[in-house]
């Protein structure tokens, strides 16, 4: 079964009254399929986040005939989103670039807001989470090597650290789909090292499907058997991550691609593939 399936998804935001709209997506038609770890890649304003946003049902898309399935269950239909998306919701892990943690609550309340979905209304409202859910809790921070920040605020964590604490809460939502847009953008390279191993044993020992956006590359080629590049809203490549060579690159993004290349990156691959990365 597919993880995801998008059927013709565009997305036009406003432009004012004076001006026209700019197509954020355009005729997008993607499938990933259960347990993959695929990579997102663009440069900025290609439309990555916007597609992330979608899938996860957070905004609507164009009032026309399309169509998008999470696990089966259709998150958005013709430009609407579902009634049942909460409920579908429940499925979806998303890992914003900015940790998205409560900053005055501890690290063990924050990751356990990932049960609050399946948590009667009581408990929601007066916080008390039952001994299994705070077990699980304990389990899933230990998993992600922060399990002796538990009570410390969660605005007293480095970024890495909050970035593997949002990654403990979706494994305690018992998410089936990870979202993560841009996870490792504001990290140092031993952080976003760290971040992407997790995200890989999410997929691996968790069974868990990954669609992960990125800048870098090399990172993708790394860390994800697939790639989907974005350009202006389009999917401009979708296929093995180690076919991205410099020439296919320069293709796709011509003088963009530079954004895509750290340049560590750039060696890397140029390594790789025994050739040089024009950036003239």
């Amino acid at each position: 079964m597919d993880a995801i399936r998008i059927e013709r998804l565009s997305k036009t935001f406003s432009g004012g009254a004076s001006a026209a709209g700019r197509k954020a997506l355009d005729e997008i038609n993607l499938r990933v399929g259960s347990g993959e770890m695929v990579a997102l890649i663009g440069a900025s304003g290609s439309g990555k986040s916007t597609l992330l946003r979608h899938i996860a049902g957070f905004v609507a898309s164009d009032p026309q005939p399309s169509q998008i399935e999470i696990l089966g269950r259709p998150i958005q239909q013709n430009g609407r989103i579902v009634r049942e998306v909460r409920r579908i919701r429940r499925d979806i892990g998303f890992v914003f670039q900015q940790f998205n943690l409560v900053h005055r609550l501890s690290v063990e309340t924050n990751v356990l807001i990932g049960a609050l979905a399946r948590l009667p209304l009581w408990r929601r409202l007066t916080g008390c989470f039952p001994r299994s859910e705070r077990e699980l809790c304990v389990a899933a921070l230990t998993e992600v090597g922060i399990g002796d920040k538990a009570a410390e605020r969660a605005a007293n964590l480095s970024g890495g650290q909050q970035q593997r604490a949002a990654l403990a809460r979706a494994l305690v939502q018992r998410a089936r789909l990870i979202l993560a847009d841009e996870p490792i953008a504001s990290l140092d390279p031993e952080s976003s090292r760290r971040v992407m191993d997790m995200l890989r044993m999410l997929n691996r020992d968790h069974g868990l499907t990954v669609v992960v956006s990125l800048h870098q590359v090399d990172i993708a080629m790394q860390y994800c058997p697939r790639t989907v590049a974005l350009r202006d809203g389009r999917v401009v490549y979708d296929g093995p991550s180690a076919a991205l060579t410099p020439a296919l690159l320069r293709q796709l993004y011509g003088s963009a691609a530079r954004e895509l290349l750290e340049p560590d990156a750039a060696h890397a691959i140029t390594q790789r593939f025994g050739a040089r990365l024009n950036t003239a």
